[in-house]
């Protein structure tokens, strides 16, 4: 039985592992350069000449390779349920061999164990070492990258750690459960890539910001959480100040919602243009006179405006990790447990 089964498998594990050899040696050859970039422009850094420009310029110059890196592990998850685990049975119970397998001897259980097995050991090896390969390849850039790519973002987290390995044995059994109960190979097909989408879209949205209680606090405003300060010169429209979506002191958080408060605490309507604050511009350290310099922030921060940011800190990133990981672990025991019910007492 597991003969038979790596016979099947061979031609999709050789092109996978195709793929996997290109995308190593492509990564092998420019990490080195991108580490050592990296470390010479940190070392560049003087309190005189700080790294933020640096880091704009580093992360502007690989921010394509970085997205289409990510892209490429948060794909595969859904290619292998796609095309491994929907077809694996359904095939099987188009052309009818799995009848033929269990007047055999082979019990039904031990048939579909040896291919959730094998196949899903390859799977999530082939996963889990092409988050491996990113991981290593994107280090210098992760620590570099704006508050909205990193690490605790959801397009950049589903790309790193243990996130692909839950990802990919889920989507793999999910696969395989979809194909038992629809025994339609393109149907099949079809339904785990709307249903691995609709889970993907739903964890990021409603369930990931809840795995640990957000931290929401309020924050005085500076140029890490100031995105810019509209002060009109002809003084008919009120200034506008606009928010970055970044904490000080908590660089890297993800932040799960923005907004500024006058000084009573009552939060401000924000539009394009960002939140109209009510500031002296005829005179003081906000008049378009006074010229360009943090005094305007003084005096806001004087009045008593503040950033009020919820957000998940970057240090929850490896809980984080564990505990989807785990979620996604128990849905893959779900689905196994139905789909070894459903060919013992439904299949036919």
């Amino acid at each position: 039985m597991i003969w038979l089964t790596w016979r099947q498998l061979r031609g999709s594990a050789a092109m996978m592992a195709a793929v996997l050899v290109i995308l190593a040696v492509a990564l092998a050859l420019t990490g080195p350069d991108l580490a050592a970039r990296y470390s010479a422009g940190i070392a560049a850094c003087t309190p005189a000449n700080t790294c933020d420009r640096f880091y704009d310029q580093f992360f502007g110059g690989h921010e394509f390779s970085f997205m289409a890196v990510s892209l490429v592990v948060l794909l595969l998850p859904a290619l292998v349920g796609l095309f491994w685990g929907a077809p694996l049975i359904t095939r099987e119970l188009e052309a009818g061999t799995h009848l033929m397998v269990w007047n055999q001897s082979i019990t039904r259980g031990r048939w579909l164990a040896v291919k959730l097995a094998l196949t899903g050991l390859v799977a999530v090896a082939a996963a889990g070492l092409c988050g491996l390969m990113v991981t290593w390849w994107s280090d210098p850039l992760d620590k570099v990258a704006a508050e909205d790519l990193a690490l605790m973002a959801p397009l950049v987290f589903g790309a790193r750690g243990l996130a692909p390995l839950g990802y990919a044995a889920f989507t793999f059994v999910l696969g395989i459960t979809v194909g038992m109960l629809v025994r339609r190979t393109l149907p099949a097909m079809a339904l785990t890539l709307a249903a691995f989408a609709a889970i993907q879209l739903a964890m990021p949205l409603l369930v990931r910001p809840h795995l640990m209680p957000p931290i929401t606090s309020t924050f005085e405003l500076g140029r890490t959480n100031v995105d810019g300060l509209n002060i009109p010169r002809d003084g008919g429209a009120p200034p506008r100040l606009s928010l970055n979506p970044a904490v000080p002191g908590h660089l890297g958080s993800w932040i799960l919602s923005n907004d500024l408060l006058d000084p009573s605490g009552r939060l401000i309507p924000t539009s394009g243009e960002g939140a109209a604050i009510k500031i002296s511009t005829t005179s003081g350290p906000c008049a378009p006179s006074a010229g360009p310099g943090d005094g305007c922030l003084v005096e806001i921060n004087r009045l008593g405006y503040r950033q009020q940011a919820t957000y998940q800190p970057l240090e929850r990133f490896w809980p984080f990790q564990w505990i989807e990981t785990g979620i996604y672990a128990l849905l893959t025991l779900g689905l196994t447990w139905l789909s070894f019910w459903w060919i013992r007492r439904r299949l036919s």
